[in-house]
């Protein structure tokens, strides 16, 4: 096992050049907990393939959620219900995933969860050779059709510390999620990110 300390820029670097190993278009998770900031680095890459002359898209988790009625049926803070039932899966592989690798046609967000209702943005074209990165937690070991996966990696008590006290009910969750879902193995690049200001990657 290496370990390979970089900075946020050149981690972006490292998978931009995964993205750029693969030929046409590409479905890539960025997936971590909330305080390694998922959405910055898909940002930072999304930037770079663009600055290359290659499309890129970010869908944010956050954005296809369940609606509340279904997401929220078990109460607020079930950290059984967050990891199983908050994630709108069907709703991503239908306006994401699956058009991304055939007609390119895809829906960057799908449902407003503070509004509770539809966003009302149009479809994206991804052109051949575009590449849409989802960004968010619990993403992997879902059997979603993802190409390519980084996993962001923040050992519990790193998160215990990190996260809000607020937010310390979705801990199970986050544990459930490591023991069973094994992120780490589904991911093409494992992402030391105790620190994540300072991260590694584990090869």
């Amino acid at each position: 096992m290496q370990v390979t300390p970089l900075t946020p820029d050149r981690l972006a670097v490292e998978v931009v050049g995964l993205v750029d190993a693969r030929p046409g278009r590409v479905r890539l998770a960025v997936d971590g907990p909330p305080p390694t900031h998922p959405e910055v680095l898909a940002g930072q890459v999304a930037e770079d393939l663009r600055t290359r002359g290659r499309a890129a898209v970010v869908v944010a988790a956050a954005d296809y959620l369940r609606p509340a009625s279904v997401r929220l049926e078990h109460g607020r803070e079930d950290p059984d219900e967050l990891l199983d039932g908050w994630l709108d899966d069907a709703g991503l592989r239908r306006e994401v995933l699956d058009p991304a690798a055939s007609t390119g046609r895809v829906l960057p967000r799908l449902w407003d969860a503070a509004a509770d209702r539809a966003f009302r943005d149009g479809y994206t074209r991804l052109p051949p050779g575009g590449v849409v990165i989802v960004a968010g937690a619990l993403l992997l070991g879902r059997g979603l059709p993802f190409d390519l996966a980084v996993h962001l990696r923040m050992g519990p008590a790193a998160l215990a510390r990190r996260l809000p006290e607020s937010e310390h009910w979705t801990l199970p969750a986050h544990a459930r999620y490591a023991a069973e879902r094994d992120p780490a193995g589904h991911a093409d690049l494992l992402v030391l990110a105790d620190h994540p200001d300072r991260p590694a990657v584990q090869r």
